[in-house]
This record gives C-alpha cells, sequence and structure tokens, in this order.
C-alpha cells in the first residue's frame, strides 16, 4: 500500500524522508519487522518501542512512526512523528486492511462483568437469525463457523482490524466484541469504528493495573467519548455509574434497567436451575440460562439486537432457543443428584451475584458448597472481599489455588481468609490444591446439594510459576465424580 495512503487521517507533526513509497507490512513489534515495512514504535507497559527503531531498521523497515525522532536518522528511512503513537496505530492498522469496522455493524461491549455472556449471546443469537457473524471475546475468536483460540479479551489493533478484514471477506455482516479496560487504555480499538457500545457494570477490579477505581472508572468511560455520532450507547441504569458513562458521549443514547423505567426494561417472573420465566418490555418469553445477573445479560443483548434494527418479537423467540455460555453458570447435574456449577466468577461482585442467584432459586433444604480462590499478581484488594462473601452466603467455603501465577498459593489464601468474619469461621476451610479442593466439596455433598466452583470457568489450564499446566474444573468434576461413585 502507498504510504501517504496509509497515514491517511492521522495528524502528523513531522515528516523526514519520501512518503511517496511503497509500504510492505505494518509492525509494532521490532522482531517482526520485514523488507519495505512500516514500524510503529509503541510506549508499552514494560518496554519503550522507541528503543527497538534501530533494530526494526536492521529487519528491513523502511518507514518508522514515532513521537520523537531517534538521533541517528538514516536517509533511506521514512520517519513521521506524532503525538501518540498508539493512536497512530489505530488508523494506520484500519487503513492498511481496508477499514474493515466501518463495512459491517460492529457491537463494542464493556464493563467489569458480563461482556463475554453478551457477546456471545448476541453472536448465537444473530446466527440463530441467519446472519453471519464475528465474535472477539475472552474465550476464543470466532469467524462463522471458524473458530481461533483467544489471545486477549481485546486483542492488539492489528490483529482486531485483521480478525475484522477477514469477517468483512467471509460475507460477515456482525461483529461482536469485548472491550477490556486495558484493550481501552492501551488505545486498542482506536481506529475502529462502533455501530453500538454497550456497558454491562463496573465493580471492583483490575486494580492492579489501573491502581485507582477513579482511573479504571474513567477509562471505562472513555470507550463512550470516543465514539461517533452515528453510533448507540447503550447503559445499565441500575448501576451507579451507568448515567456517568454517558456524560460526555456524543452517540445516540439508550438505557437499560431491571430495578427503574427504562427504554429496555425487564424482570424475572420466576426461576430454577433449568432457566426463567423472563419478562422484557411487555413480553414474556423463557430462557435456558439462570440468575438473576442473566436477566441483566440478556436484556443488553435484546436491546443491541432491537437497536440494530431486529424486531423485539423476533429476539425474544430467537432468545428461548440460546444455550448457556461455557463456564458461565454452567450446570453439570450428577447421577447423585448432585448440582455442580462452574463459573467464571472472579470478582467480589461476580461472585456475590452467582452466590445471591443460586440462594435465590435453592430452598434451602440444600447445602451451598463454593470452591474458588484468586489469581496471583493481580487485584489484591479483592481477595478478602471475596473471602468475606463466600463464607457469608455458602453453606461451606473450600479456599483453593487458581492460577496463582508467581505468587504462592498459600500466601494468597492468607489473603482470601483474612476477610472471613469470625461468626462465619466454622463455615470454611483451606485445601491449597484445587483438585483436592473438589474432591473434599464432592465428599462433603450429599444428593440435592450445590456444589459451585468458582474463578476459572471456561479456562482448561493452572498457571503456576510462568508455566500452564491443563486444568479444566469440568473435566476434573466428571472424573472425580466416575471415580468416588464407583
Amino acid at each position: 500500500m502507498n504510504l501517504k495512503l496509509l497515514i491517511n487521517r492521522i495528524p502528523t507533526l513531522e515528516i523526514s524522508g519520501d512518503i511517496n513509497r511503497e509500504v510492505s507490512g505494518v509492525f509494532s513489534d521490532s522482531r517482526l519487522a520485514t523488507e519495505g515495512s512500516l514500524y510503529v514504535a509503541l510506549k508499552g507497559v514494560s518496554a519503550d518501542g522507541h528503543q527497538f527503531i534501530g533494530a526494526a531498521i536492521e529487519k528491513g523497515a523502511a518507514v518508522v512512526v514515532c513521537d520523537l525522532f531517534p538521533e541517528q536518522m538514516r536517509s533511506e528511512v521514512t520517519y513521521i512523528r506524532v503525538k501518540d503513537t498508539a493512536v497512530a496505530l489505530g488508523a494506520i492498522a484500519s487503513n492498511w486492511y481496508g477499514n474493515p469496522s466501518e463495512k459491517l455493524k460492529l457491537v463494542g461491549i464493556t464493563g467489569t462483568n458480563g461482556k463475554t455472556s453478551v457477546c456471545t449471546l448476541l453472536f448465537d443469537l444473530f446466527t440463530k437469525l441467519d446472519h453471519k457473524c464475528a465474535l472477539i471475546s475472552t474465550v476464543e475468536y470466532r469467524i462463522a463457523d471458524r473458530v481461533m483460540p483467544s489471545t486477549h479479551t481485546t486483542p492488539d489493533v492489528l490483529t482486531l482490524n485483521r480478525i475484522l478484514a477477514e469477517a468483512v471477506a467471509e460475507g460477515c455482516t456482525y461483529a461482536f466484541m469485548e472491550v477490556s479496560s486495558h484493550g481501552i487504555h492501551q488505545r486498542r480499538t482506536d481506529g475502529l469504528s462502533f455501530s453500538v457500545a454497550g456497558f454491562t457494570n463496573i465493580t471492583h477490579d483490575h486494580l492492579d493495573y489501573h491502581n485507582t477505581f477513579d482511573e479504571y472508572l474513567r477509562t471505562k468511560k472513555s470507550f463512550f467519548d470516543n465514539l461517533n455520532p452515528d453510533a448507540t450507547a447503550i447503559t445499565n441504569l441500575d448501576d451507579r455509574n451507568g448515567r456517568v458513562m454517558m456524560q460526555n458521549t456524543s452517540a445516540k443514547q439508550k438505557a437499560y434497567a431491571v430495578k427503574t423505567i427504562a427504554d429496555y426494561h425487564g424482570r424475572m417472573l420466576e426461576a430454577d436451575f433449568n432457566g426463567m420465566m423472563l419478562h422484557f418490555n411487555g413480553k414474556e418469553f423463557w430462557t435456558t440460562l439462570t440468575g438473576r445477573f442473566n436477566v441483566y445479560n440478556l436484556l443488553l443483548a435484546f436491546a443491541v439486537a432491537v437497536e440494530l434494527g431486529c424486531t423485539e418479537d423476533e429476539v425474544l423467540t430467537a432468545m428461548s432457543q440460546l444455550n448457556r455460555v461455557n463456564g458461565r453458570f454452567e450446570i453439570i447435574k450428577s447421577g447423585g443428584g448432585i448440582f455442580f456449577v462452574v463459573d467464571y466468577a472472579h470478582t467480589p461482585d461476580a461472585l456475590e451475584n452467582l452466590l445471591d442467584s443460586i440462594n435465590e432459586i435453592r430452598t434451602k433444604n440444600e447445602r451451598l458448597i463454593t470452591v474458588f480462590g484468586c489469581g496471583g499478581d493481580r487485584d489484591r484488594e479483592k481477595r478478602p472481599l471475596m473471602g468475606k462473601l463466600a463464607a457469608r452466603k455458602s453453606t461451606l467455603a473450600i479456599l483453593t489455588s487458581d492460577n496463582p501465577r508467581t505468587e504462592n498459593p498459600e500466601a494468597i489464601i492468607r489473603e482470601i481468609e483474612a476477610g472471613i468474619e469470625p461468626q462465619y469461621y466454622g463455615k470454611y476451610t483451606v485445601i491449597p490444591d484445587r483438585k483436592e479442593a473438589i474432591k473434599m466439596a464432592i465428599k462433603f455433598a450429599e444428593p440435592k446439594d450445590i456444589v459451585l466452583v468458582a474463578g476459572k470457568g471456561h479456562e482448561t489450564y493452572q498457571e503456576i510459576n510462568g508455566v500452564r499446566h491443563h486444568f479444566d474444573d469440568r473435566e476434573v468434576i466428571d472424573q472425580l465424580w466416575k471415580q468416588m461413585s464407583k
């Protein structure tokens, strides 16, 4: 592609060299640069790409985009100085791949909890309505029937545009993607054109990265601040920061709620472990999903679909046929009458909603046994909060390991224990080995009891000291049950 076209829409501060030249590729990793390519020097969390400009040129880069010219400049290389290389890369990546987000309806869902569920529900919903779709989520990336492993909740901007370009080439008309706070902060969504943006909720999470809740809130809000006027922003009015998200957006504003009047209003009529009867905008329908938090997930998906031009009736008919999302309130019934629930809940709010949903359904004759832990090298402040909730709202809480990464699993558990109130000391135990913890839960459970294994959901690994070991809660439950029921 000609460099003039590639840097179209990018406010440049200074250019040194020829811009009437062809570019063979675009990279932000100097190790991947090829002959005749363009290298963008990004300032990352752990390294500054400006330090690798020379290495990129040695690899063949002919164009360098930077925010500060290097001391030594080569005459055969074109240097382009910009205010923010991350912002520039968004536009360059979009131009390189033919601006794919403008050729389909792109929906971005952000918030602390519910992003994966809403995006997956939308992908399944529109697929059921005979539309070809793409999905970019924590669990997987999909282009229609083709599945690719997920590396990040929100991939880098070059990967994002490549996936969207492939989706356009394969005839997709809709794309649904999770928009993480890391992705927003690192400008991975810059240059994309969103048709609809949805907000789920915002609670305590990622403070290891954002340092303060206010910074986390501002990062989420900036996604809506930067929407185009022709986009639609949909917020959750039941979340105390739902209105904050809309304060500076130029997009058309819509809202959904369960507890207050909104454009899209929903309520639960009845629920059990098999599903829920819901009431959306005056219409009743049944869903196999369960849990009060899923009322919000379904309601946001409903609002997005209607804003994209679907009728309420066709959306609700299709919704009633959707399956549960893997690892999200996924119920596994054992032959012995025990209900096993596997869920990704790894924040205080998600765990509380999950426990409340189960307690709302059970008759109290059944016991609730909760197995959970907290990830290492992540927000430490949430650990005692989750310990407090699990002990208070479970019959028995079993504290265990969950991706300790570089931390000591027992040290993590001690921080979880610190939040447990004295009156609940008799309601918890500690078993650091996750498999043994699940085994203990099965031994303790009786028919009709509920065993909740939380924190990993869809994940199929345990990360210990930088090494990922295969571990799938669902597989472990199945294997242990078969062994122990012989």
